[in-house]
């Protein structure tokens, strides 16, 4: 299982992290070991003193695939969810401002977190999905996939250009603007629409 991750996708973030519009998507990734299991507890990692959270709409992988047209796309992915893409800012500013990679602040073990899937069906709008994040009750991050510079489409088709995709890979497609630091004894949770998908304390 491969973990894909899109850097940038919203205008607004790129802008508030002082980074450039993309023209084409950034994709970086997350191995196996940083997906946190359910039932496990989240821990504040020892090596940074500056957690953000990152809410994003996930995909489910459903098909094995590379190379595939923007128009198939959809044929390769049937579940839905919203998640947390955990970033060590100060450890990915010290990187950056080094021009080395940035693994250490992205990929660590249990820094990806994703919430209960929601399967598509064909009635649902690809292109109008509402999903947020609170932070001990209180609205912190919002986004709509309307808003989004790379639909899940495009993303998947450029990701295939490269990589080939696997049935259960996971895609996190971006985080909107309003990301922001979180400390132990924060509860996180995230929704798409009305429902509640996940919830999270870190300890």
């Amino acid at each position: 299982m491969k973990i894909f991750c899109v850097g940038r996708n919203y205008v607004a973030h790129a802008k508030e992290l002082g980074n450039d519009v993309p023209e084409e998507p950034v994709i970086f990734m997350k191995p196996k070991s940083a997906l946190l299991q359910s039932h496990t507890p989240f821990y504040y990692p020892e090596f940074t003193n500056e957690l953000h959270y990152e809410c994003e709409l996930v995909l489910r992988i459903s098909k094995n695939g590379k190379y595939i047209q923007e128009k198939h796309a959809s044929k390769y992915y049937n579940g839905i969810t919203v998640g947390i893409d955990f970033t060590a800012r100060d450890i990915q500013n010290q990187l950056k401002e080094k021009g080395l990679p940035w693994e250490k602040a992205k990929a660590w073990d249990n820094s990806a977190v994703i919430g209960k899937w929601i399967d598509i069906k064909p009635e649902l709008n690809k292109k109008d999905i509402n999903f947020c994040l609170y932070k001990n009750k209180e609205l912190v991050q919002q986004g709509n996939s309307a808003n989004m510079i790379f639909s899940f489409d495009s993303i998947i088709a450029h990701i295939s250009n490269y990589f080939s995709l696997n049935i259960g890979d996971l895609v996190f497609t971006g985080t909107p603007a309003g990301v922001g630091e979180c400390v132990v004894g924060d509860d996180l949770e995230g929704f798409i629409e009305d429902e509640s998908l996940f919830e999270l304390s870190i300890k």
